[in-house]
């Protein structure tokens, strides 16, 4: 899978960052935080974008990968919170409350492709609750932005719950007509589930 993003490189304080974002984002995607859940609404084409995006993350763990998602779509439902993504490998030990201020130093970047693969590993699903796993996801609610981190085998496990959604959820019937999903529960006892859903761009 080939897509365009952008690079930007920045310092705080001794340290460089790197925080890929992509070059056109999500028009039609909108991560809603409405308490008990995390909702993620995508069409097609923001499905794909996602789920490579998530496999980015799984091959740059030295890399901030960042979703402006909080101004495209419809507005969330009353009370319920937009937020933008950033994926991140845990070795990176960057903290979420540097974010605001990483985020405000940030330039235009350099356009670049990138290629990812597609390819979905076997999941050992029982293995999930074994005491000892330690490929599940930490979630961290800061400045406006959902930061999910983890290993990279947990981002290259579950980037196919976006193409998954977005094989299946265009589905025949009439718009509005039907409702497709994914559950994302690669997560710690603290992180809630994210409900990665369908909405079809014919629906208003």
């Amino acid at each position: 899978m080939h897509f365009p993003v952008t690079v930007h490189r920045t310092r705080l304080g001794p340290q460089e960052y790197t925080v890929i974002r992509p070059a056109r984002p999500p028009e039609r995607a909108r991560l809603v935080d409405d308490d008990r859940f995390l909702n993620a609404y995508v069409d097609q084409g923001a499905a794909r974008l996602m789920g490579g995006l998530w496999s980015l993350a799984a091959s740059s763990p030295r890399t901030l990968i960042h979703v402006p998602l909080r101004h495209g779509g419809a507005s969330p439902e009353p009370g319920a919170r937009r937020l933008d993504l950033v994926l991140l490998h845990h070795s990176l030990q960057f903290a979420p409350s540097r974010w605001k201020e990483l985020r405000g130093r940030l330039g235009a970047g350099r356009r670049r492709s990138v290629t990812v693969s597609t390819a979905q590993p076997e999941i050992d699903h029982a293995a999930l609750h074994h005491a000892e796993n330690r490929d599940l996801f930490h979630q961290h609610v800061h400045a406006e932005t959902l930061f999910v981190t983890g290993s990279a085998k947990a981002f290259r496990e579950t980037a196919g719950l976006f193409h998954d959604v977005a094989a299946n959820g265009p589905g025949p019937g009439p718009a509005g007509d039907r409702h497709y999903c994914a559950q994302l529960r690669h997560g710690d006892d603290s992180a809630r589930v994210i409900h990665i859903e369908y909405s079809d761009p014919r629906t208003p």
